[in-house]
């Protein structure tokens, strides 16, 4: 036999090594689209767009439409995926349980407030993800604490309704100043370009 029959031999047996990386991003529940940015990612990678949003969006059909999942993609040579979809980012869990849509603008302002309670249940879902599984629940908890810090989110042991309610109203006119601010340095700033 000679060598080049026994490397290829060899070479068949041998499995091809994959150099490709995973795609990591964010997809909303339901809303799967070949639309950028996500079409244009799959598209790189020789995915069938089609086939991909519609798998998605089913394996994502008993979810509230809209929430954000991360996701990572693993392309075969033969043109299939691996699609592992993890739970909600932490930073969704902690605006929900805190009643707000935008976290801090400002630093040392307090965007909103969550309970212990909220942090311990935000703590057992995110212990069901994937790349947490190794880490317990109180490094989770002090994982999600430093990222509520971040976020602006004060975390209480107690929360008077009444009181939160006007935080939050207050709030809220805070926010829609901080936009009107922006506004009008936006506007000031495109006279001044003119």
């Amino acid at each position: 036999m000679s060598k080049n029959v026994g490397r290829k031999m060899v070479k068949k047996l041998v499995e091809k090594v994959d150099h490709s990386s995973k795609l990591r991003t964010n997809i909303l529940a339901g809303m799967a689209s070949s639309a950028p940015p996500l079409g244009s990612q799959l598209g790189q990678r020789n995915i069938n767009i089609g086939n991909f949003c519609k798998d998605f969006n089913q394996r994502t059909a008993d979810m509230k439409e809209g929430i954000p999942l991360p996701c990572r993609i693993k392309v075969h040579s033969d043109r299939t995926y691996d699609l592992v979809i993890h739970k909600p980012p932490v930073t969704y869990y902690l605006k929900q349980a805190a009643g707000i849509r935008k976290g801090r603008m400002k630093k040392g302002e307090v965007a909103g407030k969550i309970t212990l309670k909220h942090l311990y249940e935000i703590a057992k879902i995110k212990s069901e993800d994937r790349p947490l599984a190794l880490l317990t629940l109180e490094q989770i908890c002090n994982m999600i604490v430093g990222i509520a810090r971040t976020c602006g989110i004060q975390i209480v042991r107690d929360l008077d309704p009444e009181e939160y309610k006007e935080f939050l109203q207050n709030r809220e006119h805070t926010i829609m100043q901080h936009q009107e601010d922006l506004r009008l340095a936006k506007e000031s700033k495109m006279l001044r370009t003119n």
